[in-house]
């Protein structure tokens, strides 16, 4: 089986969110892998364990990202890509998953794409259902678990309203939840081989693709309307004093 680990480089969750002149900004925050896309790559790891076959982690960004793909591959991912472009600097998860299913193709043969539920920095959530949708193929989302029978793929979805299995046939996306297990920590030997690795770098133009013609993106920040609270104390000699001013505040307020 061979498996495809999407995952995205953002801001350390640890870091501090500034904002000025209406923008929102991580400032000089640390790049880590997406939290999130932990899950997907220990999922896809998970099935590589059951069923043999190999991972391959895939990310979008610029030369940076390689870090994150690095911690995939010190997890247990057999190789990496990165697709990395300036044409792709302001990628909304439209042209995002157009970028993606451009890559899948090229590496070819998958059975599974898997996702994190969302990424850490916008949290749409909708790359994995879009990029489905430009390949073709079923959409499992939020899946906590996942088993591979002959040519279909069954997950067990985890809901609000509790858990609802799904069926599909392969090559499928899916996307995961934390129920699919604690992310593996990189070992040393892991992280001996990923700092070794040699991660091809692919532009718009090894995959055939042209930039995305609109981005649509939204980063104003957009504060609550102010509020102005007046506060009145009431005093008194004693208790029962204050008791009846205050009585007589509500009533004269038509509080009650």
């Amino acid at each position: 089986m061979k498996i495809i680990a999407c995952i995205k480089q953002v801001p350390d969750s640890e870091a501090k969110v500034t904002a000025a002149d209406g923008k929102v900004s991580w400032g000089d925050a640390p790049l880590v892998i997406n939290p999130f896309d932990e899950y997907a790559v220990e999922g896809a790891l998970q099935q590589k364990e059951a069923a043999g076959g190999s991972v391959t982690a895939l990310c979008i960004g610029p030369e940076s990202a390689k870090e994150a793909l690095k911690h995939a591959l010190a997890m247990g991912a057999d190789e990496a890509v990165l697709v990395s472009d300036p044409a792709l600097e302001n990628l909304d998860t439209v042209g995002a998953a157009r970028v993606l299913a451009a890559a899948i193709q090229k590496i070819g043969g998958a059975d599974m794409v898997i996702f994190g539920r969302q990424t850490l920095d916008n949290g749409a959530g909708l790359t994995p259902a879009q990029t489905a949708r430009v390949l073709g193929w079923p959409m499992l989302g939020l899946a906590g678990s996942i088993k591979v029978e002959g040519g279909s793929v069954t997950v067990e979805r985890v809901l609000e309203e509790g858990r609802q299995s799904m069926k599909a046939n392969l090559p499928a996306v899916l996307s995961v939840v934390q129920s699919i297990g604690e992310p593996r920590y990189p070992s040393f030997m892991g992280i001996r081989k990923a700092s070794k690795a040699n991660i091809p770098a692919w532009s718009l133009g090894d995959l055939g693709a042209s930039a995305p013609a609109a981005v649509v993106t939204r980063t104003e920040l957009i504060n609550p309307p102010a509020q102005q609270a007046v506060t009145e104390m009431i005093t008194g000699e004693s208790a029962a004093e204050i008791a009846e001013k205050l009585a007589d505040k509500i009533i004269a307020e038509k509080v009650l």
